[in-house]
């Protein structure tokens, strides 16, 4: 397989390269960030390129890009970099941790980032540009679509549909068989019973402090 070049150079690119280093067969080649971005020569003990030249340093028929960035604007800012980079010639990379739980017949987009300890059962498929952070339960015959970052410890149960460009937050729980509307923002802890509507927004009650404090309590 190609290389990797990766654009970002924050924690996310970070484990990004270790990651494709340590699990992957590609190896990683450098970084590239927008030139506005580009704060010195090396990041990770490899070379850093302004994207606005990266094809002259490391050409698309010798290498793929993967993009490594958050969830920032509800995944519009790695939807976009992702289409930069297309229109550039690069294919783009996806990285599959060799510790998640897959059966035969998973299939998923480019410029995926599925995690260590993540369970997909049969006939569940991930779009294009999807992060699974690590531990999550992705039932059987679910669908993430395009654009969507689900963080730690989701539980999306089968044949639950959700829409592109959703965010979801760590220990939310979908039940079977409803569909989450796209740009939907679900938040930490959040269970979800209902189809959602695009767009909505849902946030769990927070744990609140305790009158008593920790130092008059007589059993822990």
């Amino acid at each position: 397989m190609k290389p990797v070049v990766i654009f970002g150079a924050g924690d996310i690119a970070q484990l990004a390269c270790f990651y494709f280093k340590n699990d992957s067969p590609r190896d990683v080649t450098g970084f590239t960030v927008d030139a506005e971005f580009l704060k010195g020569d090396t990041f990770c003990d490899l070379p850093v390129t302004a994207f606005e030249t990266v094809t002259d340093r490391w050409p698309p028929a010798s290498c793929d890009m993967f993009v490594a960035l958050s969830y920032a604007n509800l995944n519009r800012l790695r939807r976009d970099k992702c289409a930069a980079a297309r229109s550039k010639g690069y294919a783009l990379a996806s990285y599959v941790s060799s510790k998640a739980s897959l059966w035969p017949g998973f299939e998923h987009g480019e410029n995926c980032f599925l995690l260590e300890d993540n369970t997909v059962q049969p006939f569940a498929t991930v779009g294009h540009n999807v992060t699974l952070w690590s531990g999550n339960h992705i039932g059987h015959h679910a669908r993430i679509g395009d654009n969507c970052f689900v963080a730690s410890h989701v539980v999306i149960s089968g044949g639950v549909e959700i829409g592109d460009s959703c965010f979801i937050g760590v220990n939310a729980t979908l039940r079977d068989h409803i569909k989450i509307g796209e740009r939907c923002v679900i938040g930490a802890g959040c269970l979800i019973t209902a189809d959602a509507e695009p767009e909505g927004v849902y946030v769990a009650a927070a744990a609140e402090r305790s009158r008593v404090p920790s130092s008059r309590l007589r059993r822990i």
